[in-house]
């Protein structure tokens, strides 16, 4: 098949906003979601740059095939449009299968969730913590849809946190005011000690702590999991960590 260097005008006009799809030729499977305007769908054709889905183009010219292009919706009236077809696509193939670097535009607020995630967002239910607890926000590493595992090691490192620590049983994953899971502690350590470098989040420098442990029994998981904590924090404070009980 010929492969289309750029759309005359008289076609883009028609085209306004759109969600564009590059696919793999031999599995047929998408493996990098776009968006835009004009002619970039084709803006990565040749795989001329440094990101993933120019690896993956790369590698398939080596071996004399072609990407597919397709256009998965057109004639969107805005950006922000585009952006949420984006985000809803990436969501829905999963960013672990595809060359997509980041989730889409607003994907931890508006994208893919459980019903009881939607309903924590919108309904909040506050509760009131009776056990010895850290309360950890983790904005910058949460997206819905995470791993377990993924979860887990972006709760417990790596933290600059004081003595005050050994008194914690529980270590709360909180985003957005609201608890995503929790973990009975097993032991702090010092950062790097059970991650590799390329997994810690921050500087592993002297002073800062991870924490081992596994989730939470039931009874004490159930008690708080998807319920508001915001309460605890004071208000437009920038520290992600609080100690309830400690």
């Amino acid at each position: 098949m010929m492969q289309i260097k750029k759309l005359p005008q008289a076609v883009t006009r028609h085209l306004d906003y759109y969600v564009y799809l590059y696919i793999h030729p031999e599995t047929d499977e998408v493996f990098y979601v776009g968006k835009g305007r004009g002619n970039r769908a084709l803006a990565h054709a040749n795989g001329e740059g440094n990101t993933p889905h120019d690896k993956v183009i790369r590698d398939l010219k080596k071996r004399r095939l072609e990407p597919r292009v397709e256009i998965l919706i057109h004639g969107l009236e805005d950006e922000n449009t585009a952006l949420a077809v984006e985000m809803a696509a990436i969501d829905l193939l999963g960013l672990e299968n595809l060359a997509n670097s980041i989730h889409g535009h607003h994907s931890s607020r508006r994208g893919r969730m459980t019903l009881e995630q939607i309903r924590s967002l919108y309904h909040r239910k506050q509760v009131t913590i009776t056990e010895p607890a850290i309360l950890i926000r983790i904005s910058r590493a949460y997206r819905y849809g995470m791993s377990p595992i993924e979860l887990y090691d972006a709760t417990r490192a790596t933290w600059v946190i004081g003595n005050r620590r050994r008194k914690a049983e529980y270590a709360l994953a909180v985003f957005e005011g609201i608890v995503r899971e929790v973990y009975r502690i097993a032991q702090w350590l010092p950062s790097g000690s059970t991650l590799k470098s390329d997994q810690i989040h921050g500087d592993p420098a002297v002073g800062r702590w991870e924490f081992v442990g596994k989730v939470a029994d039931d009874k004490v998981r159930s008690k708080y999991l998807n319920h508001w904590v915001a309460h605890y924090f004071a208000q437009h404070s920038q520290n992600p960590l609080q100690y309830v009980n400690c």
